[in-house]
């Protein structure tokens, strides 16, 4: 081979290799999830008939999701993120929401019904127990997101 050639076969595969790559479409990364815009709200909520959560067996257990849209399996989703927005969150404050607003009375038996809420609201992480006196006491004086 000329001297002249083999510079030019030199050449031409080392442009080829360096170029070459550059040339051709780039694999991109996996892009990412999108960001929410909004800060994830999803609660499991729970009730039982007993003193404390950890001795008692949940009878009926309710999803709720509140962040964009409102779904879960509670009876009425959007009235319970209506609640926890009007209560900031703040469950303890829920379990009092509704006061006594529609005069029903209730009688004085003690017969303990225990509600959990567990899950995150608004990127905060929720482990809540409150027990009411009795059934009726739960359907007075909670709020509606209590009332599943």
């Amino acid at each position: 081979m000329r001297p002249m050639t083999r510079w030019a076969m030199t050449g031409a595969l080392l442009t080829t290799a360096v170029a070459g790559p550059l040339s051709m479409p780039a694999h991109s990364a996996p892009a990412a999830a999108p960001a929410s815009l909004y800060a994830p709200s999803a609660l499991v909520m729970t009730t039982g008939h007993g003193e404390k959560a950890a001795t008692t067996a949940p009878e009926r257990a309710v999803t709720v999701n509140c962040a964009y849209a409102t779904s879960g399996t509670h009876p009425d989703p959007r009235q319970a993120c209506a609640d926890l927005e009007r209560a900031n969150g703040d469950l303890d404050r829920l379990a009092t929401l509704r006061g006594n607003d529609a005069g029903q009375l209730c009688t004085r038996e003690y017969r303990p019904i225990v509600v959990t809420v567990q899950g995150v609201w608004r990127g905060t992480r929720i482990n809540y127990e409150h027990t009411f006196a009795n059934p009726c006491i739960k359907e007075t004086q909670g709020a509606a997101a209590f009332a599943f």
